[in-house]
């Protein structure tokens, strides 16, 4: 029998996510066993007068093929993908590996040249040039990193990603308006005193066009602005190894100083590129139904009362001039239980303790997001 769960998720990647139209061109990429979501996929995007494309690949594969790669390889890999990514409208990334530390014993000069030579030119075209939503899949994997029983987590993820994102859409405006107008960020809470600016570079609101599930309002810093200490409270994996207690000392914009549960680890990540040592994005999350790390970024960067900061590349659309290999969203949760926080802009407290105190974002709040 099919899951009518999945079908209502299918019709909202199609329908709002993608927004698929006639004629368009839609890649399904999927990365894991989820042939009954590309089923309902394949069945949407025809619906809606698409025309769909499937690419099934197995994790394990991939890890076995990053092994011992090379750079003539991975440059015949590129194209081929580059190629085909150029003729479409549209890209559904499904994320359902059975082990997400699949590639924690890859040589990490291996993990580099195949980020950097193979998966960085196939996003630099899907990013900018199509309409792309990325989700991950509610497999047993996933529910043990949630610490829960494979069915509450497949209740708990249907929910989250099957919100009524049109109205966190709407809540967001205000939010994206008043970061518009400001200069200053400053970021305080346990092991963390932060401050840059954000000014004169946009605002972006992400309410399911883009990640399922979704709730996050994004910037960028100034490159050079940053200064002070952060101290990230929650996990944070990167290429199969979880880091914990991340504290990252800033001059000038650039990342002096890195300690973490693995500190050569961390550094060696930070020192890929010149880029990855300077922040490629600042943003706050707000999803009502996500409280708790699960080591899923696509989750956790959303957390109600988090804000992430992430060294590496920015996003073109919040463009602050840093390029990397590396896009590493780093959490912060400031709800009371983890330690409290508070984010100022211009001098005015805007959120204290994961709570928005500011009327007109009152809006963003949990209790009004929630249906």
């Amino acid at each position: 029998m099919k899951d009518p769960r999945l079908e209502k998720l299918a019709h909202l990647l199609v329908n709002y996510s993608v927004r698929v139209q006639p004629g368009e061109n839609i890649l399904i990429n999927a990365k894991g066993e989820v042939p009954d979501l590309v089923q309902a996929l394949v069945s949407e995007i025809y619906k809606a007068q698409g025309n769909p494309y499937v690419q099934l690949v197995d994790p394990v594969i991939s890890r076995a093929i990053a092994m011992n790669c090379n750079e003539k390889q991975l440059a015949v890999m590129a194209e081929n993908e580059k190629q085909l990514m150029e003729k479409m409208d549209g890209y559904i990334g499904i994320r359902a590996a059975s082990n997400i530390n699949e590639m924690a014993d890859v040589p990490g000069e291996k993990l580099s040249m195949y980020s950097r030579l193979y998966e960085r030119p196939v996003l630099d075209i899907r990013v900018p040039k199509t309409k792309w939503v990325v989700l991950r899949y509610p497999n047993a994997s996933m529910a043990q990193l949630a610490n829960m029983s494979t069915a509450a987590f497949e209740d708990f993820y249907f929910q989250v990603c099957t919100m009524d994102y049109a109205k966190m859409d709407a809540a967001m405006e205000s939010l994206v308006t008043l970061m518009n107008r400001t200069d200053r960020v400053r970021i305080t809470g346990p092991g963390t005193d932060l401050s840059f600016s954000i000014k004169d570079i946009p605002a972006v609101k992400c309410s399911g066009l883009r990640n399922i599930p979704d709730g996050e309002v994004y910037t960028a810093p100034v490159r050079d602005s940053v200064n002070g200490t952060i101290t990230h409270n929650a996990p944070t994996p990167y290429n199969g190894f979880t880091f914990e207690n991340v504290c990252l000392t800033f001059k000038d914009g650039k990342i002096v100083e890195a300690t973490a549960n693995d500190s050569e680890r961390l550094n060696q990540i930070l020192d890929m590129d010149e880029g990855a040592r300077y922040i490629g994005e600042f943003a706050i999350g707000v999803n009502p139904y996500i409280t708790t790390p699960m080591k899923d970024i696509l989750f956790d960067e959303k957390i109600d009362g988090s804000f992430h900061f992430t060294p590496g590349q920015c996003y073109d659309t919040a463009y602050n001039g840093n390029h990397s290999s590396v896009h590493w969203d780093m959490v912060s949760i400031q709800r009371p239980e983890w330690g409290g926080g508070e984010i100022w802009f211009d001098d005015v407290l805007i959120r204290k303790d994961g709570r928005f105190v500011l009327p007109e974002l009152d809006a963003l709040n949990p209790e009004q997001l929630k249906e």
